[in-house]
């Protein structure tokens, strides 16, 4: 009543990992979405970005409301509602999945504020967080496991330092300023139809990053053939091509070294993570670790 002027309804749906996340349907017939998580300062910026895209025409669902307390206490969780976008298929066809994700990935770039012109958005999210401040190699996760609590595996710890060295090396070179992207372009984020975009999800993952990195983020993330199926690194060669094709512009020699090492990074993080709390390890394989790290610049010898 307050934040969305209608008493309930009915609820649609209940959901989510890392936030609660609600469909509703209004008294007054309106369908929306009610997401509740743990503060964050970044929360603010991360609606706003939402909104100012919205308002540009990019497929994604209309904030209602802003970041509003909720709980008794400042500080303790946050509720944001936005419209309902309901059905939409999880990939567009195969034979342009590469491009369909990629185009996608280069009209959110494209009109996307620029970092200045929102608040924060640190801290970045945990799988996107290589330049974290912290101690260690891994950033904390937002549900507080600790990646460092169980041994090994030694091959994902040495991939995820070398891809972290690497982005670092080129940190803060010319042509590597910040913008804002999405650094969760999972499948189960966004929907199609056909291979028209018909929305993206979970406007939590916004960050601002060089945008090498966030193309090497999408790339690494996105799925072609199954949702629940990463990309290949062919998929990911493909994903490069594509989203330079779509910007009009290819990238430098560094800049496609740090896209491919971005891409190691997040699924390394990945995979530590599954290894910590006793998951089968899908995010990356030693194999492919390999492989990805050899396209990275800094040789792809591993112990």
């Amino acid at each position: 009543m307050e934040h969305l002027g209608s008493p309930l309804a009915d609820e649609l749906f209940r959901s989510g990992h890392l936030s609660a996340v609600i469909g509703l349907r209004l008294a007054d017939d309106r369908e929306v979405v009610v997401k509740v998580r743990p503060y964050s300062p970044r929360m603010a910026a991360c609606v706003e970005v939402q909104r100012r895209m919205f308002q540009a025409g990019f497929p994604c669902p209309e904030p209602l409301t802003g970041a509003a307390p909720f709980g008794g206490d400042v500080g303790d969780d946050v509720a944001t509602a936005e419209a309902y976008i309901p059905d939409g298929a999880l990939l567009p066809s195969v034979d342009h999945a590469a491009s369909a994700f990629a185009e996608a990935f280069a009209r959110l770039i494209r009109l996307a504020p620029r970092p200045a012109e929102v608040s924060t958005l640190d801290p970045a999210p945990s799988w996107a967080a290589w330049n974290h401040a912290g101690d260690g190699l891994w950033p904390c996760p937002e549900d507080g496991v600790d990646l460092g609590e169980v041994a090994g595996a030694d091959w994902i710890d040495d991939a995820g330092r070398r891809a972290r060295d690497r982005l670092r090396a080129g940190h803060g070179h010319g042509g590597s300023e910040a913008v804002i992207g999405h650094c969760d372009w999972l499948a189960g984020n966004l929907r199609w139809s056909g291979d028209e975009l018909l929305v993206v999800h979970d406007w939590d993952s916004m960050t601002a990053d060089s945008e090498a990195v966030l193309v090497g983020f999408a790339a690494a993330l996105y799925s072609t053939v199954n949702a629940d199926e990463l990309a290949s690194v062919e998929d990911t060669e493909r994903f490069l091509d594509a989203y330079c094709h779509a910007r009009g512009r290819q990238f430098s020699t560094d800049e496609l070294q740090r896209s491919w090492a971005a891409g190691v990074w997040t699924r390394a993080y990945d995979a530590k993570y599954q290894h910590t709390v006793g998951q089968p390890i899908t995010a990356l394989s030693e194999h492919e670790a390999h492989e990805r790290l050899g396209r990275t610049g800094s040789g792809s010898h591993m112990p």
